[in-house]
């Protein structure tokens, strides 16, 4: 059963992982920008935080489901932090990748993200509701520890196999910094545009 509980939390967050979003676009940017050995640093960094914010998550997940404002805000919550990723990337898109980066810069980036990391609370609302009703998991305290340790595994292999890509697809092709960054300033400034609309289209149209 333990093993069970951690298998479903890897499975579950790798799969959350997958599409794209502030945390895999940012760690493509670090990837590309400072190597692989800090992006390694910053998924670590980031998934030690996964584990705490799964946690907390799962055991107030459904409290949140009930709580019917909460999407509205995080929308307007992603639109700012897309907005100020999407402006940050693209006001520095020309600039050339520095050689060298304080040891922990990486670090606190992962950390600070895993913390601003809005997009999975809908996502815990939705798949920790549903693994707690259809008791694929028990709502313990020892297995969330356990789940919660499997979702910051499954971020994690998530995550570094981004960065592996990343840096494939980077070798492979010989893109230069400025397209990527400008690549990823746009996806970002494109993902605010789409919570933007979403919540009009919910507001006015809906």
């Amino acid at each position: 059963m333990i093993f069970l509980t951690f298998f479903i939390g890897l499975i579950a967050n790798f799969i959350g992982y997958i599409p794209p979003g502030n945390i895999n676009l940012t760690l493509i940017q670090i990837t590309i920008n400072r190597g692989i050995k800090e992006a390694i640093r910053f998924i670590i960094a980031f998934s030690c935080v996964e584990f705490f914010f799964t946690y907390f998550i799962m055991h107030a997940a459904r409290w949140l489901s009930g709580e019917l404002r909460l999407a509205v805000v995080i929308d307007w919550i992603m639109v700012i932090l897309f907005g100020v990723l999407g402006t940050i990337t693209w006001i520095h898109r020309k600039k050339p990748p520095e050689t060298n980066y304080s040891e922990h810069a990486s670090i606190k980036y992962g950390i600070l993200l895993g913390f601003l990391n809005p997009m999975q609370v809908p996502f815990w609302m939705v798949t920790g509701t549903y693994l707690i009703t259809h008791e694929w998991i028990l709502d313990g305290r020892v297995a969330l520890v356990i789940f919660s340790i499997g979702s910051a595994a499954g971020a994690f292999l998530c995550l570094f196999l981004y960065a592996k890509f990343a840096k494939y697809i980077q070798e492979k092709f010989a893109l230069s910094t400025r397209f990527i960054n400008t690549g990823i300033a746009i996806l970002f400034f494109a993902f605010a545009a789409y919570h933007v609309v979403k919540q009009i289209y919910l507001s006015f149209f809906k």
